[in-house]
């Protein structure tokens, strides 16, 4: 079977993943993978549902796709992901040039689906979201080997009121801490040196297997992983961090002192209207436990600016936070409606005009705070991962223990002898912006 397949990917990192596991089903059936849409004659958009923005960026891919049946050798469109887990059949009726459909709960039949598809077959593949990964199967890297994502669960249990993601998800799900140890110990094997750790709340990991919370255990057994260098925790919620687990990040010699922690909103009022477990007083304690418990660490989180009913007062009680605490990064996002969730009925929709005031004021505030914390990181030394050589600025680029690929900054920076990506450097901080340090490899 030699068909050439493609695989655009969208969406966050828990998406990569199941975009991994499907190359990884093709290529064992026969596929050949190809990196360029335009030589494909099957692609396979995975794509986001997240926020609106997400679902018009994989409308968008889907689109692009459809030309290439015009303009290239592409014969046949698949959908998988979010998008077509919550909007299956109108996708179907609105884009005549989709071919298959597939959901997330049907992650492994993505050979089955191809092979109907290239037999004329326009099958549609939307179960219960019921599917976890499970480590003996096969996947295909999409990031830089040295670089890989090791999803610990799948679905969440939180119901925050703006989200779709139980509905397109299922409940939350704990892989076995046998398997994810087994898929990390070969993942390190094969080159990676970081493993970043996610979940759609990744704190939850093992109540629902083995009735409490097994994070801090988990990480333990990763860090005897003798090939692994960084291990890197995202999507934290802040009532299941446990002591337990900050203790092990304090100990440790492999865990970044990196956490991100995903807050939403720091009023009271709007955290009950978000269904957010947790309150003001508790995130203000927790960031306080976490800088001193554990000094240096980087911390990233996101908000929600123009929530229904937020009040001019709350959104200024959110920049004061902001403005105080000091994130080291944060990703900011106007409201976005999503149907079906319990947001959809809250009075007090504010405009969109609003929204966008409100999210430039809150990111120009982040990109201020961004900039001081930067500058005075120069004349200090930096562990460095390095990612690459970046053409245009005509330096070695890498990232800090402080630095999520892809989300947060970068390092530039020069250095007189050769590099390889994935190698550790020492890099002396020169120079900075709101996002990025330079400087020079230190011997």
């Amino acid at each position: 079977m030699n068909k050439k397949i493609g695989m655009i990917s969208l969406g966050c990192a828990k998406n990569r993943v199941d975009t991994e596991i499907m190359l990884g089903h093709l290529e064992k059936a026969g596929y050949q993978i190809t990196g360029k849409a335009e030589e494909a004659e099957v692609i396979i958009i995975n794509t986001c549902g997240f926020i609106t923005s997400a679902k018009e960026e994989s409308i968008n891919a889907i689109f692009d796709a459809a030309r290439l049946k015009e303009t290239g050798r592409c014969a046949h469109i698949v959908v998988a992901g979010c998008l077509a887990q919550r909007y299956a059949t109108e996708l179907l009726e609105e884009i005549p040039e989709i071919d298959g459909i597939i959901g997330t709960g049907s992650v492994p039949e993505i050979v089955s689906t191809v092979n109907k598809v290239l037999t004329g077959q326009r099958p549609v593949l939307v179960d219960k979201p019921g599917y976890i990964h499970h480590g003996k199967e096969s996947r295909i890297l999409t990031t830089p080997r040295h670089t890989a994502y090791l999803k610990i669960a799948e679905g969440c249990e939180n119901r925050c009121s703006y989200c779709a993601i139980p509905m397109i998800r299922g409940p939350y799900r704990s892989r076995p801490l046998e398997d994810i140890i087994e898929e990390a110990k070969e993942l390190c094997f094969g080159g990676t040196k970081e493993l970043i750790v996610v979940a759609q709340e990744t704190t939850r990991y093992g109540i629902d297997l083995y009735g409490r919370y097994q994070l801090a255990n988990l990480l333990q057994k990763l860090e005897r992983i003798e090939n692994c260098r960084w291990i890197r925790l995202m999507y934290c919620y802040p009532t299941t961090i446990t002591r337990e687990l900050l203790e092990v990040i304090q100990s440790s010699q492999k865990i970044c002192r990196y956490i991100d922690l995903p807050l939403q909103h720091i009023n009271n009022r709007i955290l009950k209207m978000m269904n957010r477990r947790g309150s003001k007083e508790h995130i203000t304690y927790l960031i306080s436990k976490l800088r001193r418990m554990i000094p240096g660490i980087t911390l990233r989180t996101t908000f929600i600016v123009g929530f229904p009913g937020e009040t001019e007062e709350e959104f200024n009680e959110l920049l004061s936070f902001i403005e105080q605490t000091r994130f080291d990064r944060a990703g900011i996002f106007g409201y976005s409606l999503e149907e079906g969730t319990a947001a959809e009925q809250l009075p007090g929709r504010l405009s969109d005009q609003e929204i966008a005031a409100r999210l430039e004021a809150a990111m120009t505030l982040q990109q201020n705070i961004s900039a001081q914390n930067n500058r005075k990181l120069v004349g200090a030394e930096k562990n460095v991962l390095v990612e690459g050589w970046d053409d245009d600025a005509s330096l070695y680029w890498g990232r800090t223990e402080g630095d999520a690929p892809e989300i947060d900054g970068k390092v530039f920076f020069a250095s007189e002898e050769l590099i390889r990506a994935g190698e550790f450097v020492k890099v002396k901080i020169l120079d900075s912006t709101e996002y990025d340090l330079s400087g020079v490899r230190t011997k």
